[in-house]
């Protein structure tokens, strides 16, 4: 099947988007104007604000992206036939190949970077995103149901899991603490967490 055609108005929103993550790394966010995004996308001032009407606009929905990528949009759905610690690896090991990228971790450094002093904007779109459910969330209720899981808070549980995981993975390297994990590292993290989570939920018959 031929992929379809983007518009020329669809390449311009990339190229902004784009612009955005390389000028708000490089400049921040305050110091970055919309005439800066438009001279870095090569489109018109007026383009930019077609798309965005702000730069605020702008870093929420990298901020948005960023969360749709890490939990939203995985397609993971329960197996009833494989059994429970392959399934969850593989959720797992996704979680951590995406957010162990130089890409994610200088993107989130901009959005909380500037949404530390913007807190009624993160907590507004914090609400939305947290009324969504997740791949993961709906596994777990899966599992749940056909009694290979005992969890009383599916919420609590998600997060949980990715507490064990950016724990590792994402916050001692966003504060430059630790290294990107090396390939051994990640399947070290992995594994002892998918054992940890199961330790705690699986059932036994």
């Amino acid at each position: 099947m031929n992929e379809k055609t983007k518009t020329r108005s669809e390449l311009k929103r990339e190229a902004i988007i784009e612009a955005a993550k390389s000028a708000f790394k490089e400049y921040g966010v305050q110091a970055t104007s919309m005439d800066k995004l438009a001279e870095i996308a090569q489109v018109s001032k007026r383009t930019v604000y077609n798309h965005f009407s702000s730069k605020e606009e702008l870093v929420m929905y990298l901020v948005s992206d960023l969360w749709q990528k890490a939990v939203a949009n995985v397609a993971f759905d329960y197996q009833i036939d494989t059994p429970l610690n392959e399934q969850l690896l593989t959720w797992v090991n996704y979680e951590i190949n995406l957010i162990c990228t130089q890409e994610y971790l200088d993107l989130s450094r901009v959005a909380i970077g500037h949404l530390f002093y913007n807190l009624s904007a993160l907590q507004k779109e914090m609400e939305k995103l947290a009324g969504q459910t997740t791949s993961l969330q709906q596994w777990l209720k899966d599992a749940n149901e056909h009694g290979q899981l005992s969890i009383d808070d599916i919420e609590y549980a998600s997060f949980q899991l990715h507490s064990l995981i950016e724990g590792c993975c994402f916050w001692p390297q966003l504060t430059g603490c630790k290294p990107l994990l090396t390939e051994q590292e990640k399947k070290f993290v992995a594994d002892e967490t998918v054992q940890m989570f199961l330790a705690r939920y699986q059932t036994t018959k």
